[in-house]
C-alpha cells in the first residue's frame, strides 16, 4: 500500500487536514502569512491579483480582503460553477459582493457573476494566489481532489506567478504528483518562503 501514489495522497491529505483543524492563532497566523503575500514585489508590480475567498481551516484571506482592495490593484476572486466542476473569475470591488455560496465559501452574488465588467479570463491575472490541503519543498501540491485550481491554473499565464499561503502544518517532505498537477513558483508560510520549482 505505501508504494500506492492514491493511497499516500489520500493519508497526506487526512493528515494535513488534521494539522490544518489543530493549527491554532488562524487568524492572526493568517494576516501574517497575507502581509507575506502583499510584501512581494510580484504583488507591488502587479495590475490584476487573483485571492482566493478562504473556506473550513485553509490560511484565512477573508480578514486581510478589504485591505487589499484599497491598494490600487484589480482584485479578482474565484467561485465555483458546481455543474462543470470549473473555476470562473470574478472582479471584486467591495466585499459587500460576496454572499454564502457552494461549500460555505464566500461567492460573488448571483446576479452580478456574470455581468461583462464582472468577469475576468484567466489569462488577464498579474499574480495568483493559491490555495490547497498540503505541499512539498518543489511546490508541490494538493488541493481537495477535485482538480478545480489544476484546470484553472493551466490557463493562467506563465509569467503570471503562482503563489501559494499555507501553514507551517500543511509542508510534507514529498506529495505524489500527477502529470496534470501544477506546481507552485512559491509556498508561503508563517516562517517560510519556499522558492518551488513552478510550470518549468
Amino acid at each position: 500500500m505505501a508504494d500506492d501514489p492514491q493511497a499516500r495522497k489520500a493519508a497526506i491529505r487526512e493528515q494535513a487536514r488534521k494539522n490544518r483543524v489543530a493549527q491554532k492563532d488562524k487568524d492572526d497566523l493568517s494576516r501574517a502569512i497575507c502581509g507575506r503575500f502583499m510584501a512581494l514585489p510580484a504583488y507591488q508590480s502587479a495590475t490584476t491579483v487573483m485571492w482566493y475567498v478562504d473556506a473550513g481551516s485553509e490560511v484565512r484571506t477573508r480578514h486581510t480582503l478589504p485591505e487589499a482592495l484599497t491598494h490600487g490593484k484589480r482584485v479578482v476572486v474565484p467561485w465555483c460553477v458546481v455543474e462543470t466542476n470549473t473555476l470562473e473569475l470574478f472582479l471584486l470591488e467591495d466585499m459587500s459582493e460576496l454572499v454564502e455560496g457552494a461549500y460555505k465559501i464566500l461567492e460573488p452574488k448571483d446576479e452580478l457573476r456574470r455581468l461583462p465588467a464582472k468577469v475576468v479570463q484567466p489569462e488577464d491575472l498579474d499574480l495568483v494566489m493559491v490555495p490547497g490541503t498540503a505541499f512539498d519543498p518543489r511546490g508541490g501540491r494538493m488541493g481537495q481532489g477535485k482538480g478545480y485550481y489544476d484546470r484553472l491554473l493551466a490557463r493562467a499565464r506563465p509569467d503570471a506567478p503562482l503563489v501559494a499561503l499555507a501553514f507551517d502544518c500543511q509542508l510534507f517532505d514529498e506529495i505524489p504528483v500527477a502529470p496534470h498537477d501544477v506546481f507552485m513558483d512559491q509556498v508561503l508560510t508563517e516562517t517560510r518562503a519556499i522558492q518551488g520549482r513552478g510550470r518549468g
